[in-house]
Formats: structure tokens, sequence, C-alpha cells
């Protein structure tokens, strides 16, 4: 096959398939040997703008902008191989050259981004609510108590035992079911500030930024020290690398968020870390490792005397007549807080447009309650499905034994 011919065909496969990087190198390198420089530098353009940093692309081009410019002519080189010979010296065509990259989109640089998000989670609350304010759920504050609130509270006894509250603790469960609450009581029992994180703070399309975010978030906690740093849906920063192999910024967020936890250095003394997530098992494992997410508390739905405490919560300022709160509670089984203010909210509708039929204010029943318990289904339902198949074929390191025995009691397993 001719040289002409060669091209041919590899320009129509870039044309079939504009991002394969490698293929637009070698045409480039070829266009380039046939003494075509300006063509040439139209594909190494196109590459620089999807890899702003591709060494081949860049020794690519320093040889012909000299090309372009009267220098030697370009000759192929390796990609290990430094670029060789003077750059363009004064009188220097600019309008020629500029010309020549018209076409080039600016790269998606961290310092082109503009203001940073972190401006917004730069300032720590402090919670007035303690774990006395959440209603019921005591397995739930014992374990609290036992595993992160106790080494806190007494750090000289348990420098004795052993114990250390570094390293974070992992919210997990149904949706919808207090994590965040549970979170701010834990900074409120702390007497520490709190700073609540979710993805948008810490996300962003810009190359670096998501990993400049999250060090700013940890330098920001450690200058509130001590301090609750709530990572809310951590599984969507720290999912498992090996499912992101066709995202390296997500894996280079993963890789920033494990060097944040590692506190081997001691530069999270005061920083006590929780994060919330409804699929633990998407974790990446090097976040399960000690000192970063090495404890686990199951958040289940909120149980009797948790359910009548969110359910008066939500009815405290509300036209209500004499309710059957036991009866409520009953019913509502499984349901998650968000769903009970749910109940509540579809039974005041209820009542509200039988009023503007009388004229007349009605207030709410236990028959609305229970009526609206009828149409709202438990949003839990899908999460313990699938929870299932993990307690049963990846329990293999007892991480999720708490759930096996939840699912276990309720005849799910």
């Amino acid at each position: 096959m001719t040289d002409d011919s060669l091209l041919t065909s590899l320009l129509a496969a870039v044309a079939a398939a504009p991002d394969d990087v490698p293929l637009r190198l070698h045409v480039a390198e070829l266009l380039a040997a046939a003494d075509r420089p300006a063509d040439a530098l139209a594909h190494c353009s196109h590459v620089l703008a999807a890899e702003p940093g591709n060494p081949t692309a860049l020794a690519l081009l320093q040889r012909l902008t000299g090309a372009l410019t009267g220098g030697a002519a370009p000759h192929p080189r390796t990609a290990n191989e430094p670029p060789t010979g003077p750059l363009p010296a004064a009188g220097f065509d600019w309008a020629k050259a500029e010309q020549q990259v018209a076409d080039v989109r600016e790269p998606a640089f961290a310092e082109d981004a503009g203001s940073s998000p972190t401006e917004d989670v730069r300032t720590a609350e402090r919670p007035m609510i303690r774990l006395s304010d959440v209603g019921g759920m005591d397995e739930v504050k014992q374990r609290l108590e036992l595993a992160f609130l106790g080494p806190v509270r007494n750090p000289d006894m348990a420098r004795r035992f052993g114990a250390t509250a570094r390293g974070g603790l992992l919210l997990y469960g149904p949706p919808g079911c207090g994590k965040t609450f549970i979170a701010r009581a834990v900074a409120g029992e702390l007497g520490a500030r709190f700073v609540e994180i979710g993805i948008a703070d810490v996300l962003d399309m810009w190359v670096g930024s998501s990993e400049r975010n999250l060090a700013e978030i940890f330098r920001t906690a450690r200058r509130n020290a001590p301090c609750v740093l709530f990572l809310d849906e951590v599984d969507a920063l720290g999912r498992k690398r090996s499912h992101l192999t066709h995202s390296g910024s997500l894996r280079n967020t993963v890789n920033q968020l494990l060097s944040e936890m590692d506190s081997a250095t001691g530069a999270n003394d005061g920083v006590f870390v929780l994060g919330a997530t409804n699929h633990p098992w998407d974790l990446d494992s090097a976040l399960r490792r000690p000192g970063r997410f090495d404890r686990m508390l199951l958040v289940l739905p909120p149980d009797g005397p948790a359910r009548a405490a969110i359910l008066r919560q939500h009815l405290k300022d509300r036209p209500v007549a004499e309710l059957d709160v036991a009866k409520l509670v009953k019913a509502t089984e499984h349901y998650s807080g968000a769903d009970l203010a749910h109940v509540c909210d579809t039974a005041a509708e209820r009542a509200l447009a039988a009023s503007m039929r009388s004229g007349t204010v009605r207030a709410l029943t236990t028959r609305d309650l229970l009526a609206a318990a009828r149409e709202v289904t438990p949003s839990t339902g899908p999460w313990f499905a699938a929870a299932r198949n993990v307690a049963l074929f990846g329990n293999t390191d007892g991480s999720y034994d708490d759930l096996a025995a939840y699912l276990k009691r309720h005849r799910n397993l």
C-alpha cells in the first residue's frame, strides 16, 4: 500500500473514531513526515484538547510549530525522546500561528474554573440537638456510645485499653431513616462544630477541582477542630476504583479521599469523620481499612417508640383530634422517617380538602392517618431486597452481621 493510500485509510479511521488518541497521534506523525505540518497540527491540537498533558502531542506540537515558522522539518520521534532544536526567535509570525490553532478548545484546567464551591462550606455550625432528641433507636445510641462517643469523652481511659476514636464511622441503611439527623446529634453530644458535605460540594467538571475541593474541605474541618465532618452519600465519592476504569477524574477523587482520611500522621486529630451511605457494598475496600471508615453502624427504619415520636413531631402544629398512636405505630412498621412525614402530609391534605368543602376546620383523625398509611408504600422495600443478597452472599467478613440478624428477625433471610 502506498503512503497516500495508507494516510487515506487512516484518515477515514479517524473520522470514524475521532476520540481515538493513539490513532490521531499516529496520523499526525505520518502527516508531519509527509511534509504536511499544518494538517498534522490540526490532529495534534485535537489530542491536546482532550489530553492537555499528553507528552507525545506536546513534543510533536513544538516540532510542528518550528516547521511552520521556517525551522527544521519535522521528523518522527518517540514519546520519551525530548524535543530538540531552537524555539522560534524574534520575527515569529504570531498571526500565522494563531490562525493555525484557531480551532483549538481551551483545556479545562482547574485554575480556569473560576470560583470554587468550597467557599460555601467554610462555615461550620454548632448543632443544638443531642441524642436524647432522637426518638427511640436505643440500639443505635448504645452502639454510638460504645464505639465512638465513649472513647472521645474518656480519652485517658480509652488509651489504657488501646481504644481510640481516630478514623471514621460509617452510617448505613435505607434512605430516609435519619442518618443525617444522627450525625448532627453526635456533633451536639461532643460540643463540636458540624460541617456537612454533599456530592455537589466536591464533584466538579474541571480537571483537578474535585480533588482540590476535598483537600479544602478537610482543611476547613481541621481549622474548626473539634469538628464532625459529615460526608453524605459517601459512596458517590468513594466508589470502588475497579468500577471506574474509564473515569480517571473519579479515580483521582477516590485517591484524594483516601489520602485525606489517612490519619497516620495525626493531622486529623480533633476531626471526627462520619459518612452516610445507602450502599456500603459499593465503597472502595481501601476506605474500610483502619484509620478510615473502620466502623459501620446500621441505621434501620425507626422502631415503635421512634415512629411514635416522629408522628407526634409532624402533627404537633396541625389540628388533631384524639389519636390512637399505638394503632398508627403498628400500621407503619418498616416505614422510614421520610415515609412517616409523607403519611402525615397525605392525611393533612385529606383533612384540608374536607375542611374546605365544609367551610370549617376538621381536625385530623386516626382514620385519616390510617387511610394515608395504606396509600403510602414504604420506600425501604427495594433497599432490603438488595441488602438481602449482600447479607446472603457478600458477608464473608462479618461486616453485615447486624443486617443479617435484622432480616432473620423479620423472616426475610
